[in-house]
Protein backbone atom coordinates (compact mmCIF):
# COMPACT_ATOMS: atom_id res chain seq x y z
CA UNK A 1 0.00 0.00 0.00
CA UNK A 2 0.72 3.79 -1.02
CA UNK A 3 1.60 6.00 2.05
CA UNK A 4 -1.37 8.40 0.68
CA UNK A 5 -3.60 5.11 0.47
CA UNK A 6 -2.77 4.25 4.41
CA UNK A 7 -3.87 7.71 5.65
CA UNK A 8 -7.05 9.11 4.64
CA UNK A 9 -7.46 12.13 6.37
CA UNK A 10 -6.88 13.89 9.66
CA UNK A 11 -9.31 13.74 12.39
CA UNK A 12 -10.16 17.38 13.35
CA UNK A 13 -12.44 17.73 16.78
CA UNK A 14 -12.00 19.15 19.88
CA UNK A 15 -10.29 16.39 21.32
CA UNK A 16 -7.70 15.72 18.97
CA UNK A 17 -6.40 19.87 18.80
CA UNK A 18 -6.27 19.20 23.00
CA UNK A 19 -3.95 16.08 22.41
CA UNK A 20 -2.25 17.65 19.31
CA UNK A 21 -0.71 20.24 22.21
CA UNK A 22 0.42 16.64 23.81
CA UNK A 23 2.58 15.67 20.75
CA UNK A 24 -0.35 13.58 19.32
CA UNK A 25 -2.71 13.26 16.40
CA UNK A 26 -5.46 11.43 15.02
CA UNK A 27 -5.79 10.39 11.62
CA UNK A 28 -8.21 8.12 10.04
CA UNK A 29 -7.00 5.05 8.48
CA UNK A 30 -6.80 2.27 6.13
CA UNK A 31 -9.38 -0.15 7.89
CA UNK A 32 -6.72 -2.82 6.89
CA UNK A 33 -3.58 -0.65 7.55
CA UNK A 34 -1.16 -1.95 10.44
CA UNK A 35 0.94 0.09 12.76
CA UNK A 36 4.02 -0.72 10.60
CA UNK A 37 2.38 0.81 7.92
CA UNK A 38 1.22 3.82 9.61
CA UNK A 39 4.34 4.61 10.80
CA UNK A 40 5.90 4.99 7.53
CA UNK A 41 3.16 6.26 5.74
CA UNK A 42 3.33 9.44 8.75
CA UNK A 43 7.28 9.80 9.09
CA UNK A 44 7.28 9.90 5.02
CA UNK A 45 4.30 12.26 4.56
CA UNK A 46 5.30 14.70 7.40
CA UNK A 47 8.95 14.15 7.79
CA UNK A 48 8.59 13.18 11.67
CA UNK A 49 9.65 10.39 14.25
CA UNK A 50 7.43 8.59 15.55
CA UNK A 51 7.39 7.17 18.87
CA UNK A 52 3.68 5.42 19.47
CA UNK A 53 0.76 4.42 17.63
CA UNK A 54 -2.85 3.78 18.94
CA UNK A 55 -5.33 2.06 16.96
CA UNK A 56 -8.86 1.78 17.16
CA UNK A 57 -11.73 0.12 14.82
CA UNK A 58 -14.56 2.41 15.42
CA UNK A 59 -18.10 1.27 14.46
CA UNK A 60 -20.73 3.44 13.18
CA UNK A 61 -23.38 4.76 14.55
CA UNK A 62 -26.64 3.85 14.23
CA UNK A 63 -29.75 6.67 13.16
CA UNK A 64 -32.99 6.71 12.51
CA UNK A 65 -34.99 9.04 10.93
CA UNK A 66 -39.03 10.32 9.84
CA UNK A 67 -40.10 12.06 7.39
CA UNK A 68 -43.49 12.24 6.49
CA UNK A 69 -44.90 9.45 8.70
CA UNK A 70 -42.53 7.30 7.15
CA UNK A 71 -39.85 6.25 9.44
CA UNK A 72 -36.51 5.18 8.05
CA UNK A 73 -33.36 3.64 9.24
CA UNK A 74 -29.69 3.91 8.28
CA UNK A 75 -26.19 3.40 10.11
CA UNK A 76 -23.15 5.59 9.95
CA UNK A 77 -19.33 4.08 8.51
CA UNK A 78 -17.11 2.02 9.93
CA UNK A 79 -13.81 3.42 10.35
CA UNK A 80 -10.40 2.79 12.00
CA UNK A 81 -8.38 5.85 13.66
CA UNK A 82 -4.72 5.71 14.53
CA UNK A 83 -3.49 8.53 17.01
CA UNK A 84 -0.13 8.92 16.79
CA UNK A 85 2.52 10.14 19.49
CA UNK A 86 5.91 12.33 17.56
CA UNK A 87 8.98 12.55 19.32
CA UNK A 88 9.02 16.01 21.73
CA UNK A 89 9.90 19.19 19.42
CA UNK A 90 8.09 17.90 16.49
CA UNK A 91 4.40 18.78 14.91
CA UNK A 92 2.54 17.89 11.80
CA UNK A 93 1.46 20.98 9.79
CA UNK A 94 -1.45 20.36 6.86
CA UNK A 95 -1.23 22.47 3.86
CA UNK A 96 1.16 24.69 5.47
CA UNK A 97 -1.52 25.49 8.18
CA UNK A 98 -1.58 24.05 11.39
CA UNK A 99 -4.57 22.84 11.98
CA UNK A 100 -3.89 21.26 15.33
CA UNK A 101 -2.94 24.32 17.12
CA UNK A 102 -6.02 26.69 16.36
Amino acid sequence: MDARDVIISPRITEKAMANALGQQYTFVVHPAATKTQIRHAIEEIFSVNVLKINTVNVRGKARSSARKGVRSSGKASDFKKATVTLKPGQKIELGGVNYFEQ
